[in-house]
């Protein structure tokens, strides 16, 4: 298999945390060679947490539902989740943690590796976090800080926030249905409140491509089938699918990439950063597309740079 494509259950497992908090998790991401992203597999038995509650500073994560059903507790309430739900958490909004229901649960984490700012001082000891210094503590692992801190207060759920959704919520969309394309979405992280990065939904026909075949500049895109199967168009290269595989396709490899469903169809839930910077590449067409100005055009004469000048 290539490296940008790994079976789900392949990717070793392994126990973290302290019961209540803890769990097997899976990082898919680095698996499949991610860069800029990742995603995270956390599978909990009954009654236990994903991870200690927490608050993201600088990145933005959207949670994907798998199997099973739980709690997401955001600044102590919660709310149901089930299989096939959306939680976004967008940075400085809410500390959150998952908790597994009487089934468990099993949830993917996605979210950006962004290195933002930030400063260390080793000999005073102390470190700068927006908006505060704070003293640096060697040791202690955070899942048994959190354990060591108590019980969570775990309210009765309200009704579900804005930042909560369902595919099952959403009606699908008719993408296009041109040529050799065919395919309907949901765009699940708009739908959610997402802001700095996106999750889609695609039904792609039985036979028929998603998207055509296309790479970005600077954004990066992972993966996941869903549902029925088919090929993964990468370059010249065709590899087969099926549910469970993971593909990833970082920013800036000049290599195509397309979705082509098999017999029974083709579901994939797509991530993906929003950088206002990316340009993306339709070789078929020779048309590009820049995302930030909101411009798409066709490249009368095109060339590749071999990198001198």
């Amino acid at each position: 298999m290539t490296a940008f494509v790994v079976y789900r259950d392949d990717v070793p497992a392994a126990a973290r945390g302290i019961a209540p908090v803890t769990g097997l998790w899976s990082d898919l991401g680095r698996a499949a060679g991610t860069v800029t992203c990742g995603v995270r597999r956390i599978q909990c038995e009954p009654g236990n947490r994903t991870t200690p509650v927490h608050l993201e500073g600088a990145d933005e994560e959207i949670f994907y539902v798998l199997d099973g059903s739980g709690l997401s507790w955001q600044d102590g309430k919660t709310y149901e989740i089930r299989a096939g739900d959306v939680i976004v958490h967008r940075r400085r909004e809410e500390a959150h943690t998952v908790i597994a229901g009487p089934e468990g649960i099993d949830v993917l984490a996605y979210g950006t590796r962004y290195w933002r700012g930030g400063a260390q001082l080793p000999r005073a000891g102390v470190a700068w976090h927006y908006p505060a210094w704070f003293a640096i503590e060697q040791g202690g692992d955070p899942f048994a800080r959190e354990v060591a801190v108590g019980e969570l207060d775990v309210p009765a759920p309200l009704p579900r926030k804005a930042t909560i959704c369902n595919l099952d919520e959403l009606e699908p969309e008719r993408s296009t249905n041109d040529g050799d394309c065919d395919y309907w979405s949901r765009n699940l992280g708009r739908a959610c409140g997402s802001v700095e990065s996106g999750m889609r939904h695609f039904a792609i026909a039985p036979g028929k491509l998603g998207p055509p075949p296309h790479c970005h500049s600077a954004e990066e895109e992972i993966f996941l089938v869903l549902g029925g199967d088919g090929t993964l168009w990468l370059g010249d290269e065709r590899i087969p699918l099926r549910v469970g595989h993971l593909v990833a396709r970082p920013a800036g490899t000049r290599v195509a990439h397309a979705f082509e469903a098999g017999g029974a169809g083709l579901e994939l839930l797509a991530y993906g950063t929003r950088d206002p910077n990316d340009i993306a590449y339709f070789p078929r067409s020779n048309k590009v597309y820049l995302r930030g100005v909101g411009v798409i055009g066709r490249i009368e004469q095109l060339g590749y740079w071999d990198g001198e000048s």
